[in-house]
């Protein structure tokens, strides 16, 4: 196989994984496309090992750590897989730090041995190793990866984990896993395993709506970051920024029900979100 056919086999996944694949939307520039498609592969695989199929934890973990031997290898030079080959030329191209992948790999093995977490804390030190790397690895592709593009790139990323925790309730608990803090739950008088039971009542909803609040501040501290970064770049966070936001709307317009139901952006959200992107610039506190 060639590195051309590599890349092909990324953009191949990405495509069919498009509704899991924003960030190399046609906002994206096409040079870029390739290379965020195998950053995409790289994730989509590992994250499949994580959660699909019949595997139990230790059986994945090993699965996991396979795939991390073949990323050493791809940062050598040395990869067989069409992934790495795609990965280990983008990395090197675009000088990116592989300890972003690592990080994303820990957060993969983590999702194999813990079921819940005791406080914000270990929640945010998860959004640290999940969701920021994927941030910084973008800005670097952009040539922009520095010490100002990467807290509040670290903000957006870990507003929309949070995000993704808060609209997943109601699947998250099938596998079995729960986001919501353990402190938060305790303090209204709520434990993980009510959550993994599908309690849906007042106390939770109240719960949620408290993580939604505390969610939107992560969005704003993003926006120092939108000035930073080139015009089609910018477009792309627009959307980002303001499809995230949407989602805690839709959460709120449920009344919380998030144990019971899922909260979906539909087709009219989404155009809606890339009409507003596109034409009514920067969104700020009042968007």
């Amino acid at each position: 196989m060639t590195l051309d056919d590599a890349y092909r086999s990324c953009m191949q996944l990405a495509r069919s994984h498009y509704e899991n694949f924003p960030v190399a939307s046609h906002l994206m520039p096409r040079r870029l496309r390739p290379h965020v498609a195998a950053v995409y592969a790289f994730a989509r695989h590992a994250d499949d090992f994580a959660d699909e199929g019949d595997l139990d934890g230790a059986e994945r973990r090993v699965k996991l750590e396979e795939w991390r031997a073949q990323l050493r290898r791809a940062v050598a030079g040395e990869a067989e897989h069409p992934v790495f080959m795609a990965l280990g030329d983008t990395i090197r191209r675009f000088d990116i730090p592989g300890q972003l992948f690592h990080d994303l790999l820990d957060a993969f093995v983590q999702d194999t041995e813990k079921e819940s977490y005791a406080d914000f804390d270990e929640v945010l030190e998860y959004c640290r190793r999940s969701a920021n790397p994927v941030g910084r690895i973008v800005l670097a592709l952009f040539g922009r990866l520095d010490e100002v593009t990467g807290a509040p790139s670290d903000a957006l990323c870990t507003a929309l984990q949070l995000v993704n925790f808060w609209q997943d309730v109601s699947v998250d608990r099938r596998k079995p896993r729960v986001y919501i803090p353990a402190d938060s739950l305790a303090a209204h008088e709520l434990t993980p395993a009510d959550v993994l039971k599908g309690e849906d009542s007042h106390r939770l909803r109240t719960v949620i709506a408290g993580e939604v609040e505390r969610t939107k501040v992560y969005f704003y501290q993003a926006l120092p970051l939108l000035p930073l970064v080139p015009f089609r770049l910018r477009l792309e966070l627009r959307a980002i920024w303001l499809g995230g936001m949407k989602v805690l709307e839709k959460i709120e317009k449920q009344e919380y029900t998030v144990a019971q139901s899922r909260p979906a952006l539909s087709f009219i959200d989404v155009i809606s979100v890339f009409a507003d992107a596109v034409l009514k610039g920067k969104p700020d506190a009042t968007s």
